[in-house]
């Protein structure tokens, strides 16, 4: 690597020793580069193993991709243990280039960074984020498609102890999934500490067959030494094949985590079409724009009591060029339905504006939204509700 002028990533100095076999622990801003020519493209991952209680060990390893007139692209690699490497891509058989597809389910407690993770990882805005527990209430698919590969990520509500129907169901969702896809994702975020529900998830993951990659989510959020006591902390919390740092906010080793969750996909064809990065039904998303604006400055259980519905859409009555928009922001108490109008109105205009320009931003058209509040008493524990909600 030296002799080549690529940069490496040494191993933390704080990092200690501990009894888990085999984790692997992603390093370092220079944890994976890539340098290329118009002849040749190298690219270099480094990462630390610890074995049974022994002292870190450094690795390296090299993948070449030179083209090819046969193949497209011819793959040579080299790794300084000797031994296969999943975090170098492409994958390399008979000399081409073997293409992955499949499922990845980031999974962990409300909060954990899940859904900024998933938007970071597709490279466009699929699912709502905001700083409020339970925000995502679906199994929303976002799509990674690259030239080796395509990672279709499940991104899913954070697992918890249910309190309502609508906490069973959404619980239901998760487990469901982890049933499906061929790579997990556990996410902790890094400026929390590891509690009973990272350790309740971390039990239900035991049940599972399908590999489970341990993720360090906001690691901008804290010191690097903070990051290496938190690896090492949920390192003991499974056996994880691999343990991941990263930082959506600061686009810290997405694109590693990529490769190291592509690296535990089966071989197989392109699922979806390259250019599409969720199969979310529009009005669904239009929807859950709304919701993400109503989220807004919002506090105690009122967030929990918001659900949207798109009641119609199409074009406008006078206006060829706008769409229209008609929603309905549902709560489950009058008093409720008093703090999102707010005074005068305001309150229910703010949350029209700011989602409308998520709307028309999605759309790439002009939009007239028109926003209606209702009341469905209890519809969290209603089941005829929840159904006709869409949960």
């Amino acid at each position: 690597l030296r002799a080549n002028r690529i940069p490496t990533a040494p191993a933390p100095a704080d990092l200690e020793r501990n009894g888990h076999d085999a984790a692997r622990i992603l390093v370092g801003p220079a944890a994976t580069g890539a340098v290329s020519t118009d002849r040749v493209e190298v690219t270099v991952s480094v990462w630390v193993t610890t074995r049974g209680g022994a002292e870190p060990v450094l690795h390296a390893a090299v993948s070449r991709t030179v083209p090819s007139a046969r193949t497209g692209h011819r793959c040579t690699s080299r790794n300084a243990t000797w031994r296969p490497s999943k975090h170098v891509a492409p994958v390399c058989h008979h000399g081409t280039v073997t293409f992955r597809s499949g499922f990845a389910c980031f999974v962990g407690r409300p909060n954990a960074g899940k859904s900024t993770l998933t938007n970071a990882l597709v490279g466009h805005k699929v699912v709502i984020t905001s700083d409020k527990p339970q925000t995502t209430r679906h199994a929303v698919r976002g799509i990674l498609t690259r030239g080796d590969a395509q990672l279709i990520v499940v991104d899913t509500p954070g697992l918890h102890r249910p309190r309502t129907l609508l906490g069973e169901r959404l619980n239901d969702v998760v487990r469901s999934t982890l049933a499906d896809v061929d790579v997990i994702g556990f996410c902790v975020p890094a400026d929390q500490r590891i509690g009973p529900g990272d350790r309740f998830i971390a039990d239900e993951l035991k049940a599972v067959r399908a590999p489970v990659v341990a993720i360090v989510t906001k690691t901008d959020a804290v010191t690097r030494g903070a990051v290496a006591e938190q690896l090492l902390e949920l390192s003991r919390l499974g056996d994880f094949r691999d343990v991941v740092p990263v930082s959506a906010a600061a686009d810290h080793q997405v694109d590693t985590l990529a490769d190291v969750l592509i690296g535990h996909l089966p071989e197989g064809p392109q699922l979806y079409p390259g250019d599409l990065a969720t199969d979310t039904e529009l009005e669904t998303r239009i929807a859950e724009l709304i919701r993400e604006a109503a989220l807004a400055d919002v506090r105690d259980e009122l967030p929990h009591s918001i659900a949207v519905t798109v009641d119609e859409m199409g074009p406008h009555d006078t206006r060829a060029d706008i769409t229209a928009v008609y929603a309905t922001i549902h709560l489950e108490r009058p008093s409720q339905k008093a703090i999102v109008i707010g005074r005068g109105g305001q309150r229910l205009k703010q949350i029209g504006t700011s989602a409308r320009l998520g709307i028309e931003e999605l759309l790439g058209a002009r939009v007239h939204l028109d926003l209606h509040v209702a009341v469905e008493r209890d519809w969290q524990r209603d089941p005829k509700k929840l159904d006709r909600l869409g949960f």
